[in-house]
């Protein structure tokens, strides 16, 4: 499979996978609390759908903040395993977990701190029933920031050497 394939497979795994720990996270707290309602399928993502009127405030913030820290709570497994996933042999595969570690260090993050504010708030709406919104938004930056750092100062090396390695 030539590299090109590869990164689209990657890619594609990547936001396969995002929606599955995001929105699993959700799902699980939903199904958890009662208050699952339904999976709303729109254009290329989807969004669990819960009675919110059975919920307190800080229910709903949680049920908000949960698929964040799912998300996060991947990404740094996955930097954890990240000798182990270097050293295997599919290229395919290390794509795949490369471009997965992207979504999952940075997606939440950019949204909660940045787009939040200009795509409507998401799940914003509910973390701010926890904290301020500043304060949140702020947090988040502060993660994308750290997140940044990691990616380009131990995801990307890593990876660049297994993918290096194997050319020789």
């Amino acid at each position: 499979m030539n590299k090109r394939v590869r990164q689209y497979v990657g890619l594609l795994s990547a936001i396969l996978a995002y929606y599955l720990i995001h929105e699993g996270a959700h799902l699980i707290y939903a199904i958890f609390t009662g208050v699952f309602k339904q999976i709303n399928f729109m254009g290329l993502g989807m969004q669990i759908d819960i009675y919110s009127e059975k919920m307190t405030q800080t229910q709903l913030g949680v049920f908000c903040l949960i698929g964040s820290v799912a998300t996060l709570l991947f990404a740094y497994i996955l930097i954890a395993l990240i000798g182990k996933i270097a050293q295997k042999s599919s290229k395919v595969f290390k794509a795949c977990a490369y471009y997965i570690t992207i979504a999952m260090l940075l997606i939440d993050p950019f949204y909660l701190s940045v787009l939040c504010g200009f795509f409507g708030g998401g799940d914003m709406n509910g973390i701010k029933l926890l904290i301020p919104e500043v304060a949140a938004r702020i947090i988040y930056g502060i993660i994308l920031m750290t997140n940044a750092l990691v990616f380009v100062k131990i995801v990307l090396p890593k990876y660049k050497s297994a993918f290096l390695s194997e050319a020789a």
